[in-house]
């Protein structure tokens, strides 16, 4: 159906109104409200200085077209509008689209979508419906680009229901038709807010309708988001699918697969996908390469990274900083701290400006190789260079290697100096900081920081309190402990098997085995699969009390999943066997789970 029709179709949901106005009565109030009442925005908006004389110029004409006695027409005025919101200045859009009501300027149905698009991009979505609504009773017709700003507004507001509810309604009520735009919104916001699968239904549900076809960004967006949830294999079969409904994968569509299955370590099958390309024609990019080479450098083959490093330049395709930092971050993994400083130092000989990136990959890998020193030095020379400026990573990695040799008061200084830059701690900087006083058994001081992150609106997670418990088992508060288990899903988190391990395992150094065993079946109970720390922790518990024949079924359960005796646990069974009668179900059982015996 053309955009054109679109009025009689207003009609006749006029005429049963009810329909319309469901679809957003729901969630916005503000149909009601006219030009008169709707206040967008602060007088005193905000322009980002950046590209302020642009900015001055686009408002000094806009002015000066409201101020004729004869004004322009009013595509003149839409397209100073769109100059602004180019700028990325929607605040200042919204400011100049009031002086243009005052003055009586003429508006359109251009004037309602670039307005409704400020306001989304605001991640005011309401004030878009409310702008929806208003030019609707005046009149005016929405078309496809309207709804896609709603349906972009909508996700980036964070409202994914109404968004997909949205737009199965104009599918159903036939409101417009959506274009390739409007799909590529949808799938990618679907896939994007995490709701990967309801993007896949989305594809089927397109796929099966004679007018609204997916293209192949559409199929890309949903590969990606497959791949990056790890279903890889439902990207495969998306991947086929797309070729036999006739559209050809791009680059883009072989970088995801490549991307999603090295993530598994899936080599035969990256091997397979990249002959595909040679076959079909599609030549590998600095992505595809980038990935590549930053798999392999995870892998700890960094041989080969450097060996897809030079196919690149041999192809004429020019390394980034993405890939500089993949090789960097290689041989920082593998300790050759003078090998990454080397491909430190090149960057700035292959043309690139040396970026925070960069210095934060070397600044990491000095810092976990034990040369903290040198991070300092880079850290302070980044500092000097000028760069764009020193980051939350760049803080947060330079705090956790002070820490990590003791320096709690080189960390702290390094905070507050953090601070004093407004650099924002995150909350990773905080759980570095949460664990650094627990290790030094500043538990009082650890739990006032932590209110301290929550008054700044750093929401503690899991990993926080991880911290936070280990830290009370180590200083021996286990009751506390226990107790701020048991508080985890009042606020809203639920407890991990590292959670459960390092209680379980204070348990049984404490020697209250039954108690860590009851914990145990409470654990599996929630969901929460027991890993092999929580399986060694309970084993060398009752091996502790000599309880060698509750250790058995234990170790069959440990065998069943797949896990392996700890050197502690190993060291525990042979010397159990060696002070004890034979004891021919322990021995069979010590080949499966004791590493080479």
């Amino acid at each position: 159906m053309r955009i054109s029709a679109i009025a009689p179709i207003h009609r006749a949901i006029a005429a049963k109104s009810s329909t319309y106005c469901g679809i957003f009565a729901d969630p916005f109030s503000l149909f009601s409200l006219n030009f008169h009442s709707l206040r967008l925005f602060s007088p005193n908006f905000k322009r980002d200085l950046s590209c302020e004389s642009e900015v001055d110029e686009a408002i000094f004409l806009f002015r000066k077209m409201v101020r004729m006695r004869r004004q322009p027409p009013i595509f003149e005025f839409t397209k100073q509008l769109q100059v602004i919101v180019n700028l990325k200045q929607y605040s200042v859009a919204l400011q100049l689209f009031d002086e243009m009501r005052q003055s009586a300027a003429p508006v359109n149905e251009y004037t309602m979508t670039i307005l409704i698009n400020c306001c989304c991009l605001l991640k005011r979505v309401d004030f878009g419906f409310a702008v929806f609504g208003i030019f609707f009773k005046q009149g005016h017709n929405a078309n496809v680009v309207t709804f896609t700003a709603l349906l972009k507004g909508l996700f980036l507001d964070g409202k994914v229901a109404e968004a997909e509810k949205l737009f199965k309604q104009l599918l159903t009520l036939k409101l417009c038709e959506p274009n390739d735009v409007t799909i590529l919104t949808v799938i990618d916001g679907l896939c994007k807010a995490g709701h990967v699968l309801a993007a896949h239904d989305m594809l089927c549900l397109l796929e099966k309708t004679t007018i609204y076809k997916p293209n192949v960004k559409a199929y890309n967006a949903g590969i990606n988001g497959l791949c990056k949830g790890g279903m890889v294999d439902n990207a495969l079969e998306l991947k086929s699918r797309m070729i036999d409904k006739g559209v050809s994968p791009t680059v883009v569509t072989y970088s995801s697969m490549i991307q999603g299955l090295c993530d598994f370590g899936r080599w035969k099958e990256v091997k397979n996908i990249l002959n595909e390309m040679v076959n079909c024609k599609i030549p590998l990019d600095v992505v595809t390469f980038n990935i590549l080479v930053d798999a392999f450098c995870k892998e700890g083959n960094v041989k080969e990274a450097e060996d897809v490093f030079e196919i690149m330049k041999q192809q004429n395709i020019r390394p980034d900083i993405v890939t500089y930092t993949a090789l960097i971050d290689g041989y920082c993994l593998q300790g050759k701290m003078d090998r990454a400083k080397e491909v430190f130092d090149s960057i700035t000989g292959s043309g690139l400006k040396p970026s925070i990136i960069g210095y934060n990959s070397l600044i990491n890998g000095y810092c976990k190789n034990g040369k903290v020193d040198e991070a300092w030095r880079h850290f302070l020379q980044a500092s000097s260079k000028g760069l764009e400026y020193l980051d939350t990573i760049t803080y947060s990695t330079m705090i956790h290697g002070f820490l990590s040799e003791g320096r709690n008061a080189d960390g702290w200084k390094l905070y507050k100096d953090m601070e004093a830059r407004q650099v924002h701690p995150n909350l990773y900087t905080c759980n570095i900081l949460l664990e650094g006083l627990c290790k030094t058994h500043q538990i009082a001081e650890a739990f006032s920081f932590l209110r301290v992150m929550e008054d700044k609106g750093v929401s503690p997670n899991i990993i926080t309190y991880g911290i936070l418990i280990n830290g009370l088992c180590k200083d021996g508060k286990l009751e506390d402990a226990k107790n701020l288990l048991n508080e985890l899903p009042s606020k809203g988190l639920k407890p991990d098997n590292h959670i459960y391990a390092i209680i379980i395992g204070s348990l049984c150094e404490e020697g209250f085995v039954d108690e860590a065993k009851d914990l145990l079946i409470k654990m599996e109970r929630s969901g929460c699969a027991p890993n092999s720390v929580t399986y060694n922790n309970i084993i060398q518990g009752l091996l502790k009390k000599k309880e060698v024949y509750k250790a058995i079924p234990f170790l069959v359960e440990m065998h069943k999943k797949g896990f392996l005796a700890d050197a502690s646990t190993s060291s525990m069974l042979i010397n159990h066997l060696q002070g004890s009668k034979k004891n021919d179900v322990l021995l069979e059982m010590m080949k499966k789970v004791v590493p080479k015996m």
